[in-house]
């Protein structure tokens, strides 16, 4: 795959980039359909084709949404509920890190934090998020960040959790598709990489290993499968089922 740069911004970073994951640097995109990655003022970018006209995603943790959620994080009463009242740092596997929305949350709160991403681009574009944030957002120093299967990951590590966080992806409803850009584009990404996602497999293998606490986000409203359940933290659109 390649990445389109202007001479302008072709700096050590994206030299990096390119090396270490085989891309390679073009002056142009080969076509005017397909999918590559950019890199200028904003950073690494991904355009991709999709049913829609052509789009692009870039993520950038120090504004937009998620850094409007980061300055708010002590209002994040319902994550912190679901994560319990202990005082200490936690650690938390992120088993479906995406846009690292909530792990970033985790993160503020002051817990250390290992997330597995399996699609390799939104991998790279979180991963160059997080260089060019990382001096003006310490606490990223608690993060570990890994492109992996999730599953796999955590049955060949030894680290001890202090909870399991699973946010699998909510199902788009059409009538609000226009509102959900962020979820649109990863959808796309994953078809791209032929990365299915099957909910059920992996909250499945995730409830039936060993754990001390797994929280599980869900649309408020969708049906609750799992009797083993020990309580809920209900928000106005969403619900965290914790398992114990």
């Amino acid at each position: 795959m390649e990445i389109y740069v202007d001479s302008l911004f072709l700096d050590n970073q994206v030299k990096k980039i390119s090396r270490k994951y085989n891309l390679e640097i073009v002056n142009n995109p080969s076509t005017n359909k397909g999918n590559y990655f950019t890199y200028d003022s904003k950073g690494l970018s991904f355009v991709y084709d999709s049913n829609y006209p052509k789009e692009s995603l870039n993520i950038n943790f120090l504004k937009g949404k998620t850094g409007w959620r980061i300055k708010r994080a002590s209002h994040e009463g319902n994550l912190k509920k679901a994560l319990g009242r202990s005082k200490d740092r936690m650690i938390i596997y992120d088993a479906t890190a995406g846009l690292l929305t909530d792990t970033m949350i985790f993160l503020s709160l002051g817990h250390k934090v290992t997330a597995i991403e399996q699609s390799k681009i939104i991998y790279l574009l979180v991963k160059d998020a997080i260089y060019r944030a990382q001096y003006k957002i310490p606490f990223l120093n608690n993060l570990e960040f890994i492109n992996a299967n999730s599953i796999d990951y955590y049955k060949k590590i030894d680290t001890k959790f202090d909870a399991i966080y699973l946010d699998p992806m909510y199902p788009v409803v059409k009538k609000n598709i226009k509102k959900s850009g962020d979820l649109r584009s990863i959808g796309s990404i994953l078809e791209i990489e032929s990365l299915v996602s099957d909910e059920d497999y992996l909250i499945n293998n995730f409830i039936n290993s060993e754990y001390k606490k797994l929280i599980l986000k869900r649309p408020l409203k969708s049906k609750k499968i799992y009797s083993t359940i020990n309580y809920q933290v209900k928000g106005k659109t969403t619900r965290f089922d914790v398992f114990i």
